[in-house]
């Protein structure tokens, strides 16, 4: 009998070179450090070199097996250590710094970070060293194309159609890939997203914010991440023209990298041939005129019809691109408004974005689908597919669309049962655990865009960090380490 064992070196060069990316990233704070002559110099060196030893150290040991081919199970294993060694150097600059001295706390705003969930423990964001939020915020930024990459070069060759789904077409070049070489496509996608983060930038010192503030909000914006350098995040600047530009790149971080691609090479028909992209501005129109009456003739008339509808178009963004800014607190807005956001815990933006959730694709073709089981059941010997972007969707993309759904929604389950048995109360254990799988940030209740998440419980920061961390590698990627199939020996 064959036996394939999982070959544990070429997994662990290749996690080698993500924790050495790691070490220099963490070293762009230090000029941050150094300018504002904050006292978390020390740490962030001492923190960049520990990673960057650790991360050659690991290569070095590896460095005869880092040619040799990577299977399937290398694969996963690769996405799944990749992220948690991360996470585990990432806690450094928080820990030795003081910042968040306590490590359950600082994994879990690490985490937070790399899956661009956004929800945090800080209670005075303010008082940290300048250098220490730099970090905060880039270790969104990582996230945020971290996850295109993995959808549209890993998963694919996983063999679990993520370039399937992500594109509704078989996977192989086509005309409306970016590029048939994964390589070409990954360093089109990293120059849309650095120009577009650049972009960002500097229109918010235009309207007004410092460099610091600047880059930190574009690094979390474009990542769809967050975190923000104000404990009252957007709200603190009362200004119309930056919460309209934030606004702006969050729609944009919300759709797909593909179709923006195309949108820089003036092909912007692409979007409205797109039944994703559709459906995404429909979903922000009519969300926005069902809450906009309720915010502005019960609680908004001395604000104005300006301001209402801009809290209101800010806030639905924030939520459906799952980036989690607040510029108003939603959930004083009256039940109604506070359910609709909590069901967009679950929904997210397009397929290939940098947002989290179960994505506005899988929603449309669940919902076509259900339509035309209608139909079926009257022609049950037709064959009825369903299409998206005018092209029969496989059944066998069905099959893993409704598996994932069902595990989605299992999981949510699960987490809020554990949850709630360890003392949380029964709706924010429900909006923690929907905005930790979702990747949104604020949940409802003491959860909410006004509170954080520090005074949870140690065991349930831990619950949620899974959550954040399996609901950011589309649930199947760390999930399925925990099954017998895995390990199994063939």
């Amino acid at each position: 009998m064959n036996r394939s064992l999982i070959n544990i070196k070429v997994v662990l060069n290749i996690v080698g070179s993500l924790i050495i990316i790691s070490g220099f990233l963490m070293a762009t704070a230090i000029p941050f450090s150094i300018y504002y002559k904050e006292n978390d110099l020390v740490p962030l060196i001492i923190s960049s070199l520990i990673t960057l030893f650790f991360g050659l150290a690991i290569k070095y040991r590896t460095r005869k097996h880092k040619n040799d081919e990577v299977k399937k199970r290398e694969g996963y294993l690769i996405v799944a250590l990749g992220w948690i060694s991360m996470t585990f150097f990432g806690t450094l600059p928080f820990v030795l710094s003081g910042a968040i001295p306590d490590y359950t706390n600082a994994f879990f705003e690490t985490i937070s970070g790399l899956t661009t969930t956004g929800a945090s423990i800080l209670n005075d964001i303010e008082s940290l060293p300048k250098g220490i939020l730099f970090w905060r915020s880039m270790t969104q930024w990582i996230g945020g194309m971290g996850i295109i990459v993995l959808t549209i070069a890993i998963l694919p060759l996983l063999g679990v159609g993520g370039m399937e789904l992500f594109a509704s077409e078989s996977p192989g070049p086509t005309k409306d890939k970016i590029h048939p070489r994964i390589k070409e496509t990954a360093k089109r996608l990293w120059l849309i997203y650095f120009s577009l983060t650049a972009m960002q930038c500097i229109l918010l010192m235009v309207a007004g914010m410092d460099f610091y503030d600047a880059i930190n909000h574009s690094l979390t914006t474009m990542s769809t991440g967050g975190f923000s350098t104000k404990q009252a995040s957007i709200g603190f600047y009362d200004s119309a023209y930056i919460q309209y530009i934030i606004i702006f790149f969050m729609f944009l971080a919300g759709t797909n990298f593909t179709l923006l691609y195309f949108g820089f090479k003036f092909k912007f028909y692409k979007f409205w041939e797109n039944d994703e992209f559709k459906w995404y501005v429909a979903a922000i129109i009519v969300l926005c005129a069902l809450i906009i009456p309720t915010v502005y003739f019960v609680y908004g008339r001395n604000a104005g019809m300006e301001a209402s509808f801009r809290a209101v178009l800010f806030q639905v963004v924030s939520i459906i691109t799952t980036t989690g800014y607040s510029s108003s607190d939603f959930t004083a807005w009256g039940s109604f408004v506070t359910f609709i956001f909590f069901l967009l815990l679950f929904t997210g933006a397009s397929a290939g974005s940098t947002s989290g959730g179960m994505k506005l694709v899988r929603i449309v073709l669940l919902m076509k689908n259900g339509f035309l089981e209608f139909k079926r059941r009257l022609h049950p010997n037709a064959i009825i597919p369903v299409h998206l972007n005018n092209v029969g969707v496989s059944s066998k993309i069905i099959y893993n669309l409704l598996a994932f759904v069902f595990f989605y929604l299992f999981l949510f389950v699960m987490g809020s049962i554990a949850v709630t048995f360890l003392g949380v109360d029964f709706m924010e254990a429900l909006s923690a655990v929907a905005t930790s799988i979702g990747n949104v940030g604020p949940g409802i209740g003491k959860l909410g865009p006004s509170y954080s998440f520090y005074e949870l419980p140690l065991a349930v920061k831990w619950i949620l960090s899974f959550l954040m961390l399996v609901g950011r590698l589309e649930l199947f990627t760390i999930t399925i380490l925990f099954t017998p199939y895995f390990w199994r020996l063939k």
